[in-house]
This record gives C-alpha cells, structure tokens and sequence, in this order.
C-alpha cells in the first residue's frame, strides 16, 4: 500500500498539465510595472477582503504601489486575520512559502515577501513558475480576438470570448463592436456578420474554442426568440431606449452557437459562483442551459467551475449529455475540501473522459501556482482512497490522474503532445 502510495503521488507530480482556463496577464506587461505584495490581491483574496468588511476603498488603497508599503500593510491586517483561513488566503501564503522561501504573511515577514515578488518581476518569471515549478506546458486563455497578439503562444493558446458580441445592453455595446471590427451596425444581420467574421479570424489565428462569461450579468437561459422580436429590441438599443435586451441576447447566443457549430469550436461557459462581492448565484446554474444541450448536441460544451454550488446538477448534465463535459477550473482554490467531493461523485457518475481536471483561472503566476499544488494534491487524495476503499486499482488510478490532467483537456481542444 505504502509504495503505490509513493508511486501515484510521483506519477501525478510528473503530468504536465494542459490547463483549461487561465487569465495571467503578459508577462511583458507584467514586469514594466511596479509589483509588490498587494499585487496578489488582485482577485479572488481580495474579494475575501471585502466579504470580511474592508471597504472596497480601503482596498484600492492597498493597492497603490506608490504609498508606504508599510501604511498600507496597516491597514489591510486586521482584514487578512479574517482571511488567512480562507482557501484565496491558504493558497497566497503556499506560494509565499514555495516561490519565496517565506513561510507565512504576518507582521514580520510582509516587507521580505514583498521585497522577493518585485525581485523576482523579471523576464523568465513565467517560465520558472508555470513550467518548471507548477509543471503546467499549455493553458487556455480566453481573450478579445484583436488582442491574440498579446498571448505568448509559448504559455497560452487563445479561446475567444463572446460576450462583447453575443451581450448587447445598449448602444455603448453597439459602438464598441463598431470600433472594434471597423463596420457599421444597422441590423441584426451586421452583428451576426461581425461575429461569423470573429469566429473565422480566431480560428485561423488559432484559437481552440469560445468562451462566454455571460453568468456574471444575466440568466443563463437562453430561449429561442423570433428574429423580428430580437429586431425590434435592437432597433429600440440603437436608438438610445432603455429596454429589456434579453431577446436581443438570446437571439444572438442561439446564432452564435450556429456559427460554433459549422466551425467545430466548442464552448466553455462559466457557471456557479461569480468572481467578486455581490451577484445572483442562481443566474448561474447550469441547469439553465438545459435547452441548448438539447439543440445543439454537435456542439461540445466546457462548462466551467464544477457548476459550484450546483456540481451534483452538473453532474446529472454531464451524465446524461454526450456533449457536455465538467471542468474542475478555479474549484480547487474556492475550496479543497467541496473539490474533493466533487470529485468522488463525477468519478462515480460521470465518464471518465469528460472531466476536465485543473484551470487555474488567476490572473498572476504565482496564484496558478498555488492552485496546480492544491489540484495534485485534492486528486491524489481521491484516487488513493478510491483505491483503498477497493473502488479503483492501480493502473485505473494512474490513468485516471493522466486523464483529468492532461489527456482529456488535450484531447478534447486538439493540443498536441
């Protein structure tokens, strides 16, 4: 038992893994600004901030690199003693004490670990945090296709997001697609135009799939609607009224979703818990996007997040659809534990195939990190229990790590070995 132990934990801290979904912003872009400590409140832990009562202005203070790093650390303390025990908080001080020998956040080390991060914003960064450290070889990023220049095909493949295209509200949206593609709107028609033309650029230029954020702003149920309904919601946008746009936006994600089809691109979709401080967790159930399952079953659906809170629904969804697929992404830093979880039931339920282990979902390189040493570790947990407990055997157990970290993701977008 002792020695397949020590096997499966070397067998997983060996996969290079194909990562689903990550936002880390250029590293070019990175090291040309100012980086210390508080760049790591970002997101996610500084979302903890302002659930534990720090006033969102307070935080924006924090992060102003040039005021005293020691003014600062005052008054961001008595919220981190709040958060330190959070999953966001748990991750920071993992990367802290691996990336930089620092071994906690507190009082005494603050100026130390902040003193490393600035040290260490050079050009190489990426390379020794994502690929020798975190052992991640490829992560998808999502990202306007006029701005695939940025990616460094050496760390990121593009997916396209959709939301500027399928997410109409008022006119301001409908300039921006303006400006953005360079063409007039006077129709429906010219925005469907304009997404084809998207669709078609991004995958030539390489992308391996779309992505839509929409949960953030709306329901994630998409009726059918007439066209001449959706043109009248688009007429009245753009003219200035306030209207309801959600025909507008149903007709368009229905389009889209054709346009997807014809190109082979699949879609990744964010469900469960939004990112931030205040939104409607049940816009965002995966159950919501039932119907398009049903419409669309050539179409191969990502949907993001284990559905958390709804990953037993997910479950269901990616039991009974051949076309959609559940995708670990961000849940292990929400929290190990429901992961865990979550992951003995998809086990149980869901083909083993269509799980898709790890994304990060960070927007610095040491959170992705972090995130790749709680995913090993939650996944090691479950299979050697699975093992113990007779439900798995030791072969089963090391395809089954291959799979969620690597084979599966790199199958299911195309990404060569």
């Amino acid at each position: 038992m002792k020695e397949f132990e020590k096997r499966l934990r070397r067998e997983i801290d060996e996969i290079k893994i194909v990562d689903t979904h990550e936002h880390i912003e250029p590293e070019e872009e990175r090291i040309k600004k100012k980086i210390d400590f508080f760049h790591w409140f970002s997101h996610y832990a500084s979302s903890d901030l302002v659930s534990a009562g720090m006033p969102p202005e307070v935080l924006n203070e924090c992060r102003n690199v040039n005021k005293p790093l020691e003014e600062r650390w005052q008054k961001f303390a008595p919220y981190w003693e709040c958060i330190r025990t959070t999953s966001y908080g748990k991750a920071l001080m993992l990367a802290a004490k691996d990336l930089y020998g620092v071994n906690d956040i507190n009082q005494k080390t603050y100026i130390k670990l902040s003193q490393k991060i600035s040290g260490a914003n050079k050009k190489g960064l990426y390379k020794s945090v994502l690929k020798d450290k975190a052992g991640i070889e490829i992560s998808l990023h999502p990202q306007d296709v006029n701005y695939f220049n940025l990616l460094d095909r050496k760390f990121f493949v593009p997916v396209i997001y959709i939301d500027g295209l399928v997410g109409i509200w008022n006119r301001d949206n409908i300039r921006a697609l303006e400006k953005g593609f360079e063409r007039e709107i006077h129709s429906i028609e010219s925005i469907i135009e304009i997404m084809e033309s998207a669709i078609d650029r991004a995958k030539k230029e390489g992308a391996v799939g779309a992505k839509c954020g929409l949960a953030y702003t709306r329901i994630l149920k998409f009726d059918e609607v007439e066209s001449d309904i959706a043109e009248t919601v688009f007429e009245k946008i753009a003219k200035g009224e306030q209207v309801d746009a959600k025909p507008l936006q149903d007709f368009l994600m229905h389009r889209m979703l054709e346009i997807l089809v014809r190109c082979g691109m699949p879609l990744q979709i964010h469900t469960g818990i939004q990112e931030g401080n205040g939104n409607f967790i049940i816009n965002s159930n995966p159950a919501h996007l039932t119907n398009l399952f049903f419409k669309y079953p050539v179409l191969r659906f990502d949907i993001f997040h284990a559905g958390y809170p709804y990953s037993s629904e997910l479950a269901v969804l990616a039991k009974n659809f051949a076309n959609v697929y559940a995708d670990m992404c961000w849940m292990y830093v929400i929290t190990p534990t429901v992961s865990k979880r979550v992951l003995h039931e998809w086990i149980d339920t869901i083909p083993n195939n269509k799980i898709f282990g790890f994304g990060g979902d960070y927007i610095f390189v040491e959170g992705a990190y972090a995130h790749s040493v709680f995913a090993r570790e939650v996944i090691y947990q479950v299979l050697i229990e699975k093992y113990k407990h007779g439900y798995l055997g030791q072969k089963e157990c090391i395809i089954l790590a291959r799979k969620l970290l690597r084979i599966n993701a790199g199958e299911f977008f195309g990404i060569k070995d």
